[in-house]
Formats: C-alpha cells, sequence, structure tokens
C-alpha cells in the first residue's frame, strides 16, 4: 500500500521539529559535566519511566523479537513475563534504589564509573567501559539496521541512504545535548510508541476477525510448520517448542533468559537510577514502566505470530516465507502490507521513537565510557565533558560502520548477545557492590574476567550461531563447534553466569578466610 508523500512527509517534519526542540532544551539546561551524563540527578520519575522503557524497547524488540515470534510463535511472551517480573519490578525496587544511593554518595556519573568508585579500583572502571566500547557497538548497529529497514520499506529510500540519514539525526542531538536532551525525546518517543503499539493490536485483531478467530486460526496452522523448524523442534505458533529441542534452547536460554536477565546490568539503564533525586521517584516510576513493558512487548510477540495468519490468507504462505527467509523483514513489510495509510504514519513514527530512544541512549552510553571513564579519567570535569563529546562521535561512527557490515536477521541475535555479555561479566560484581559494605575488588575483578573469558569462549568455540559465523573454531579445529548438541544451542549466558558468580563467591570467601586468619595472628597470646 502506497503511503501519502504529503502525509508521511507532514506527519515526519512535525515530529522532527518537535524532537529539535526537546533536544534545544535538553542543550539549554546541560550546564556542566554532572548534567551531561546524570541529568543533574533531578530528572521527573515519569520522564525516567519512560525513557528507560523506551531505551529499553527498540526496534530489536518490534522489528527483532516481532519477527523473531512470526518466526518461532507465541513462546516468546514469556520474555514479557521477565521483561516485568526482572527488567522493571526487581530492577527499580531492589537495584534502582541501591544504585541511586550509592551513585549519589560516590558522585559517579557512569555506570564503569559507579563500579570503579565503588570497589575503588581503576581496573574494574576501565574493564566495565571496554565492555560498553567493544560490546555496545553491536547491539546499537542492530538498533540502527531496524530502523533504517523500516525507513526503507516506508520512504522507499536505499537501505544505506536511511541508515546514514538516520544515524545523523540521533548523532546531532546526541551529542549537543546530554542525557538530559536523550530522556526528554525519550519521554515522547515512548509515548508514540506506546499509542502506535496498542492502535496495531486492534488493527491487527480486527483486520483477522476478532481475537478467539485470530488465535484460533494460528493455532490450526501448525500442519504448515517448515521441515527445518518442525524437525528442530517448533510444533506450532501458539506452543512451546518440544522440551530440550535446538529451539527450545534457543528460546529459553538466549531469547528469554539471555535478554530476560540481561537486562539488570545493561549500562544505558542503569545509569538512569542515578538521574532522579529520591526512592519515591522510583517508586512512581514503577507504575508508569510495568504497563509500559507490557504494551511494548506484549504487542510485538503477538502481532508478530499473528502476521502468519494474515499471510497466509493473503499469499498462501507463512510470513517468514512471504519476508523472503528474513526474519527483520516481518513486521516492517507487514504493516505496510496490512495497515492503513494514516496508522502507517503513526507506526512509522512510533518506530522510529523506538529506534531513536534506544539509540541515542547507546550513542551516549557509549560515548561515555570511552571519553569519561577511558580517556577523561584523570582529566578535570571541562575536559572531559569536552573528550566525552568527542569519543561519542567516534563511537557513533564505529556504529555505522559495523551495520554497514552486519548480515541479515541479526537484530535479536545482536541484542541477546550483549545483554547475555553484560549480565556475565557484570551482574555478580554489581550486585555485591550494592549489597555488601565492603566489598572485595579483588572477587570482583575475578568474576568480571571469568564471566566475560567464558561469554567469549562458549560464543566463539561452542554456541554455533556465533561460532560457524567467526570461523575461529573452524580454523583452529577444523569444525564449527566444539561440542556436540544440545551443547551448541546452550547460550553462553547459561554457562558463563553461574561460573562468574561462583568465581566471585569463592574469592570473596577465600578472602575473608585469608583476612580473618590474618587477625587471629596479630591477636597476642596470654
Amino acid at each position: 500500500m502506497a503511503v501519502s508523500a504529503t502525509l508521511l512527509g507532514t506527519f515526519t517534519v512535525g515530529y522532527l521539529i518537535v524532537i529539535s526542540l526537546l533536544a534545544y532544551l535538553g542543550y539549554r539546561k546541560t550546564k556542566c559535566a554532572d548534567d551531561y551524563m546524570v541529568c543533574g540527578r533531578n530528572i521527573h520519575p515519569i520522564i525516567l519511566a519512560l525513557s528507560y522503557g523506551a531505551t529499553f524497547i527498540s526496534t530489536s524488540a518490534i522489528v527483532g523479537f516481532g519477527g523473531l515470534a512470526g518466526q518461532l510463535g507465541m513462546g516468546l511472551i514469556w520474555l514479557t513475563v521477565l521483561n516485568i517480573g526482572v527488567g522493571i519490578l526487581l530492577a527499580f525496587a531492589v537495584f534502582g534504589k541501591r544504585t541511586r544511593a550509592l551513585g549519589k554518595k560516590l558522585g559517579a556519573m557512569t555506570f564503569p564509573d559507579l563500579m570503579g568508585k565503588a570497589y575503588g579500583s581503576g581496573f574494574i572502571r576501565k574493564a566495565g567501559a571496554m565492555i560498553v566500547v567493544v560490546g555496545m557497538p553491536l547491539y546499537a548497529s542492530a538498533i540502527l539496521i531496524g530502523g533504517a529497514r523500516f525507513i526503507e520499506s516506508t520512504f522507499g529510500v536505499t537501505y544505506n541512504t536511511a541508515l546514514l540519514a538516520f544515524a545523523v539525526v540521533v548523532a546531532i542531538y546526541v551529542v549537543v545535548g546530554g542525557l538530559i536532551a536523550v530522556m526528554y525525546t525519550d519521554a515522547l518517543q515512548g509515548s508514540i510508541m506506546a499509542i502506535g503499539m496498542s492502535i496495531l493490536l486492534v488493527l491487527t485483531y480486527v483486520k483477522l476477525g476478532g481475537i478467539r478467530e485470530a488465535h484460533a486460526a494460528l493455532s490450526s496452522m501448525s500442519d504448515l510448520m517448515p521441515e527445518g523448524l518442525a524437525a528442530a523442534g517448533l510444533t506450532g505458533w501458539t506452543s512451546m517448542p518440544s522440551l530440550g529441542s535446538p529451539i527450545w534452547y534457543t528460546l529459553i536460554t538466549t531469547i528469554v533468559l539471555g535478554v530476560g536477565i540481561g537486562v539488570i546490568a545493561q549500562p544505558q539503564l542503569v545509569v538512569r537510577f542515578m538521574t532522579v533525586r529520591n526512592d519515591r521517584s522510583l517508586h512512581r516510576a514503577i507504575a508508569v514502566g510495568g504497563p509500559f513493558i507490557m504494551i511494548m512487548t506484549g504487542v510485538a510477540f503477538t502481532v508478530g505470530a499473528l502476521t502468519n495468519v494474515y499471510y497466509l490468507r493473503e499469499t498462501g504462505s507463512i510470513a517468514l516465507t512471504a519476508a523472503g527467509g528474513n526474519v527483520d523483514s516481518i513486521i516492517p513489510n507487514y504493516i505496510n502490507a496490512a495497515m492503513p495509510d494514516a496508522f502507517i504514519v503513526i507506526f512509522m513514527l512510533a518506530l522510529l521513537s523506538a529506534a531513536m530512544s534506544t539509540l541515542s541512549s547507546l550513542f551516549h552510553t557509549m560515548g561515555t565510557a570511552l571519553g569519561h571513564d577511558l580517556w577523561g579519567a584523570k582529566k578535570n570535569v571541562t575536559s572531559t565533558h569536552k573528550s566525552t563529546q568527542a569519543a561519542t562521535i567516534v563511537m557513533i561512527v564505529a556504529t555505522i560502520g559495523l551495520a554497514y557490515l552486519m548480515p541479515a536477521n541479526i537484530i535479536a541475535r545482536a541484542t541477546a548477545m550483549f545483554m547475555g555479555l553484560c549480565a556475565s561479566a557484570l551482574l555478580p560484581a554489581f550486585a555485591l557492590a550494592l549489597y555488601n559494605k565492603s566489598p572485595s575488588a579483588l572477587a570482583a575483578k575475578t568474576s568480571i574476567v571469568t564471566g566475560a573469558a567464558v561469554w567469549f569462549a562458549w560464543t566463539a568455540f561452542i554456541h554455533v550461531k556465533e561460532s560457524a559465523a567467526l570461523g575461529i573454531s573452524s580454523f583452529l579445529f577444523g569444525k564449527d563447534a566444539l561440542l556436540a548438541m544440545p551443547w551448541q544451542v546452550v547460550d553462553p549466558l547459561v554457562i558463563a553466569l553461574p561460573l562468574s558468580t561462583l568465581a566471585l563467591v569463592t574469592m570473596k570467601l577465600w578472602e575473608s578466610r585469608a583476612s580473618l586468619g590474618s587477625a587471629e595472628q596479630e591477636v597476642e597470646p596470654f
């Protein structure tokens, strides 16, 4: 369905004008590095909730995971459960309050800065920053690809043009306005996302004849499951894969656990807890953040699966076939084919909002990690602020370059990879810093190194999706993965996070016993 160029242009220009005004407002309020990094620690709780949710939910969730639901079905709804339970309730109530208090006490401005100051360790600060600088461009480029794909499909421009233009627009207000501009624009973008996704769910059910009819039709399609997916354990689009099958392991360990747990230690989300004045603000934010995540992910996964019903009726094929085998094209193609013109424009703005909100946060986080935590660690505030802006530009250029090199079907996988890496390397040390009065730097260092090393090793030599693509295992050992099934489809997080936690606990206990032994030796006998 062709969208009116006038309608599309009018809404897009209006949207960009409002975004520009909010970005300018953020720029005017940014007077120092504290404003640029953590919004002066005085952001409104509703803005926090919408910014957190909009950063959390991106084109990765809507396009990447929504498309994956079109391929694998509604089993992804379990990710929504974890997103709300872990990503909102646990993150805000358990981790958020401690993070806010500790960040204010230490004067921390970034997640690596918080970790480094909590442990009094330059190594830990730099290690956290390196994980961001090395790993986050993979995630950011996936978000950039998702936005560019929809712009390409909707505006009819080339993919390269869409990708570059999209990145430049986001880069301008991130570099100039800092986190205040990012969070202000996030709040607007989050509101647009929630409206767009709610309308999408209603229109989809209307298109398919109602809720009961749509789900019944999807359930009846199990006999149309492609042979390869059926052999890998997929039983239908409204049922879970066979227990212990390759797709079951992928769905549970990579998608549900990898993203559901990985969200707690995401640097771009953790820093938001340090932008509010008190714990009451965090409590108020939960009331907005929980429903927002439920709407965004629940709708994406439900509609993604239901696209199979639409495509079967319209083309006689399932969604993946209609999308030419590219999971990342399922949602954009469905919107442009099935939705009315006016909604295509609304959804385009929602999708742009999703991509821009997350991408701007990632750009800011990468820039602060490189400029503040690596380049500017020993510099004064003014030079750190300037170096952070320069570093942000460097990381944006790196992300754009990587996006041009990334293969198809990468959005959901890249997201899960980065979240898994963060959880494996940083989550145990992060929890210890928040909940131990005398956190052990040695235990934290051991945990971070163990988690990162095991995650990278499992990714390069065992998890076949990545190990085959990287080619390191094949080059060294002549085979794509060193272990047989089912280990080849067990996500690195499932192995690396327990070992990282074990390393932390073991080293902490050893250090405590060593300290106790030293104290006993210092006590003089009678």
